[in-house]
């Protein structure tokens, strides 16, 4: 979005016109488009509401009801923090007693609404004036919030203390760089994400920088980060929720709450609290299986923060198994344990994934259908059921491809 059209949807009209669209519907979104621009808006007038009226429906997974009030750009929303995280965030910068953060790269601004929320001040720092121009207006109604339109290599160092009259007030520093190639777009049209730190900006180094002046410091990181990267004496916490991994939020100085690698699996029931893996929990990379798991024994999937976080020792440690060959993530154990950041299944059978072997093995099962789970294997889901040749009309069965020691596996499995 261009510093134009962002001006153009926080002008009356624009702000007008946005109000008073129904519910956004994507199959009823062209004709709506014509009606106003037969009505007499102005086309890109017309196109700059649709597309808000688009993003504000998708952002509220993200933001819920504070989404209706917002403004947003596709890769802004990309990239912007769930309010679940933002608060998480926002509590450990108050629990350190943090009374003024800077948010350095602020994007559309969920964090600092998040901070601003608890009441903290916080100077907000955006470089792309369209984006500025929206945080402001996303930010309006916390009077504690200042947006700044600058590089943040160009707002540091900041004032005294971050800013002129606060003397004395603890200063606290967020960072969530670009992670994001310009120029180059998916064939949705979004900015390509990178996961290099080398791709970042502001740039890696600048975020040490940040955090060697700022003890208080903490940035919003791919998943993809690499454990060598991870600076001595911080905490690296990959959060996850229904099996997805939404982020690497790294922590220095006193935001530090458990140094090192900690998974962070947020319950879905409501009340439930978040469960913590650490690297107490872990005994390093842990025992690997001799060989294939046998039929009755039970198989451990780690939940993906786990796996991000290179935890999968917890695991193991846990359930008192083996991992079937390290990297893949499976644990295989002969009893059967609640584990509150793991899957467990039944092995009902196991074999050597070789294609006339499975196939045969299928269709004395009867099985027409497969749910396929795959990890640690470079293979093509899709062109395997086709070289099973299954039919469709059988019973259905769930099957985990994978590596049991340094061999291709095929196993059957049923959740328990």
């Amino acid at each position: 979005m261009d510093l134009a059209t962002a001006r153009l949807l926080l002008s009356n009209e624009g702000r007008a016109l946005l109000d008073a669209l129904p519910p956004y519907q994507e199959g009823a979104a062209l004709r709506l488009g014509e009606d106003l621009r037969a009505a007499g808006y102005d086309a890109a007038l017309v196109a700059a509401v649709l597309t808000q009226s688009r993003l504000r429906a998708r952002a509220r997974r993200k933001l819920g009801e504070f989404a209706d009030g917002m403004l947003f750009t596709p890769d802004g929303l990309e990239q912007a923090t769930r309010l679940e995280l933002a608060a998480r965030h926002a509590h450990r910068f108050r629990a350190a007693g943090l009374a003024h953060v800077l948010d350095l790269g602020c994007g559309l601004g969920a964090d600092a609404m998040a901070l601003a929320g608890l009441g903290m001040a916080v100077t907000a720092v955006e470089a792309d004036p369209a984006v500025a121009t929206l945080a402001e207006h996303n930010l309006r109604h916390f009077p504690s919030v200042r947006v700044q339109h600058a590089r943040a290599e160009d707002a540091w160092p900041p004032g005294p203390q971050g800013s002129p009259g606060s003397p004395g007030r603890p200063l606290g520093a967020w960072l969530d760089p670009a992670r994001r190639t310009p120029g180059l777009t998916d064939a949705a049209g979004r900015t390509r994400r990178t996961h290099s730190l080398a791709g970042l900006s502001p740039s890696w180094d600048f975020v040490q920088q940040v955090a060697a002046d700022v003890p208080a410091t903490g940035a919003k990181l791919s998943p993809a980060l690499a454990h060598s990267a991870i600076p001595a004496g911080t905490e690296a916490t990959w959060t996850s929720r229904e099996g997805e991994v939404l982020e690497c939020a790294l922590w220095w100085g006193p935001l530090v709450r458990t140094p090192g690698r900690v998974a962070c699996v947020i319950r879905d029931a409501p009340g439930s609290p978040d469960v913590l893996v650490t690297e107490a929990d872990s005994d390093g990379l842990g025992p690997v299986a001799a060989g294939l798991p046998s039929a009755g024994e039970f198989l451990y999937e780690p939940d993906r923060a786990v796996l991000r976080a290179g935890l999968v020792g917890a695991l193991t440690a846990a359930t008192g198994g083996a991992e079937l060959s390290h990297g893949v993530g499976y644990v295989v154990a002969p009893t059967a344990v609640v584990v509150p950041f793991a899957r467990r299944y039944v092995v009902t059978e196991a074999m050597p994934l070789q294609v006339k072997t499975v196939r045969a093995w299928l269709r004395a099962q009867g099985v027409g259908r497969l749910t396929i789970k795959k990890r640690g294997l470079d293979l093509d889901a899709d062109q395997l059921r086709r070289q099973l040749r299954l039919d469709g009309r059988g019973d259905e069965l769930t099957v985990v491809l994978t590596r049991a020691g340094v061999r291709p596996a095929f196993l059957a499995v049923e959740p328990v």
